[in-house]
């Protein structure tokens, strides 16, 4: 796996980095999230830093430095929270040439990254990408698996195009590297704030409130509620589990297009909606195991949280999860993500065993501590300056 190179001498110039992006601040997700760190970070360094991306008429959130809005259309297929992103007109690339941008970053392979990329081409600029969705794994959640290998063949041409691309897991750089996505694929891993998220934040008032029971095993869901995050599966293991143990219940956290289906298969669980802060910092802790199916993560920023909040994972044997939980130490790996009586038999373990979720949980908690931030965006940083002393390549 290529790690980040030795940090060349400062430059005396400093970084103008060009972000573009599918999203940056209309939608709360995980690589939102981390876009939004790095940009905080490069202008705290001194560096400046211009985004470009898709906006809404309402923000989920107020963003971190300074965003142009690009011409978007909602995205079709039932998915119209997100928005496609229609290339640069000639307002944003007005602004992109006034902005002299030292180094090109795209962070999707969508029409606005392609247009980006060729801007940098014809400039004679650097560009880097961030991956971190395999949009090729979607189709088949939409009865559509006949387009996955066009997606890759798509995905192996775009990633080429940059001097290197960065990957969220060592599993996940390894798989590009096996699938021929990118040249030079490195890892750019993601933290987590271990003072927001922590076991101290458990609240027994909080299960109570909820309809839980002293006795219930809460088995914990957080993210957007969408077809690709496996919520087929969710439901089914959890109702396996429940008819072997009545005491396991089901805490989902989020919301999304999908959330009328998810509790009708899911009958019994409690449904937060949208939790952020504290409020979401409290629902971790507040769970038993946290449960993860999905096969579309590349790092998978949930079970790091969940995980730091001292909570036994149980998730599939993908990308990204492969890189976090410790198999039987922190959690367990299911390797057939298509078996719901697999995912249930590792839920009823952790279920029967108050020990072993104790045990697993400070693992967990202690695992989690290597992710952070400031360390992780400052070799990011580090090897931005290298790739600009060098050129385009």
């Amino acid at each position: 796996m290529a790690e980040f190179g030795s940090p060349p001498a400062p430059s005396a110039r400093p970084l103008r980095i060009a972000l573009f992006s599918g999203n940056y601040n209309y939608v709360v997700d995980g690589p939102v999230k981390a876009l939004n760190r790095l940009v905080a970070r490069i202008e705290a360094n001194g560096d400046a830093a211009l985004v470009f991306a898709p906006t809404a008429r309402t923000p989920a959130f107020r963003h971190a430095g300074e965003l142009v809005s690009v011409p978007s259309i909602a995205l079709p297929g039932g998915r119209g929270e997100y928005r496609l992103g229609l290339g640069l007109n000639r307002e944003a690339r007005q602004r992109l040439d006034a902005f002299a941008p030292t180094l090109v970053h795209v962070a999707a392979p969508d029409w606005l990254g392609l247009s980006a990329l060729n801007y940098a081409r014809d400039r004679g600029v650097p560009a880097v990408a961030s991956f971190h969705t395999r949009f090729d794994t979607y189709p088949r959640y939409y009865g559509m698996r006949w387009l996955e290998p066009h997606i890759t063949s798509y995905m192996r041409y775009f990633y080429k195009r940059c001097t290197r691309v960065y990957a969220p897991s060592p599993s996940m750089v390894d798989e590009l590297a096996r699938d021929g996505i990118g040249r030079d694929v490195r890892l750019w891993a993601r933290g987590v704030d271990h003072l927001q998220f922590n076991p101290q934040r458990r609240d027994e008032a909080w299960r109570l409130s909820q309809g839980f029971a002293n006795d219930n095993v809460v088995i914990g869901f957080v993210g957007r509620i969408v077809r690709e995050k496996g919520l087929d599966i969710f439901a089914a293991a959890v109702r396996s589990a429940q008819a072997a143990d009545a005491s396991v219940k089901a805490l989902v956290v989020g919301d999304g297009p999908e959330r009328n289906y998810f509790e009708e298969i899911l009958p019994g669980a409690v449904f937060t909606g949208h939790l952020d802060g504290d409020a979401l910092a409290r629902a971790y802790a507040s769970a038993d195991v946290f449960f993860n199916p999905s096969v579309t993560e590349t790092f998978g920023n949930v079970t790091l949280e969940a995980m730091a909040s001292g909570v036994p994972a149980v998730c599939a044997a993908a990308s990204g999860s492969r890189s976090l939980v410790d198999d039987g130490a922190t959690g367990f790996l299911v390797d057939d993500a298509k078996s719901a009586p697999k995912f249930a038999a590792a839920l009823l373990r952790l279920a029967a065993d108050p020990a072993l979720r104790r045990r697993m949980g400070e693992a967990a908690r202690e695992k989690s501590a290597a992710f952070q931030w400031d360390a992780i965006l400052n070799r990011l940083l580090a090897d931005y300056r290298e790739i600009v002393s060098v050129g385009v390549s």
